[in-house]
């Protein structure tokens, strides 16, 4: 079925689909923004093997007390869990703000 995968047919149908869809025009545009991410992705990939693995870095510096001050240790933050804004409908439900009344 697939014994002879990709024919010069094929790849004439397809670069004729390619050009139908986005046009000669952008075509060029297109293969630049390809090369120029390609560049990139392998200037990337240089760097982290010159950095090595990241079990092979520092760990990250922690706090230390000064000289005679004891170490306090800090209580975990809880997460803050986000508020919805308040909607124009809902404004409207609890009618205009007065100064008499705290908001």
């Amino acid at each position: 079925m697939l014994r002879n995968g990709l024919e010069p047919w094929h790849l004439l149908v397809v670069l004729a689909v390619v050009i139908l869809l986005f046009g000669s025009k952008k075509l060029p545009e297109m293969a630049r923004g390809l090369g120029k991410s390609m560049r990139i992705l392998k200037a990337e990939t240089a760097a982290m093997r010159e950095d090595g693995p990241a079990s092979e870095q520092a760990p990250a510096p922690t706090a230390v007390a000064a000289p005679g001050t004891p170490a306090t240790p800090v209580a975990p933050v809880a997460p803050v869990t986000p508020v919805a804004p308040a909607t124009a409908a809902a404004a409207k439900a609890e009618g205009p703000a007065r100064a008499d009344r705290p908001a």
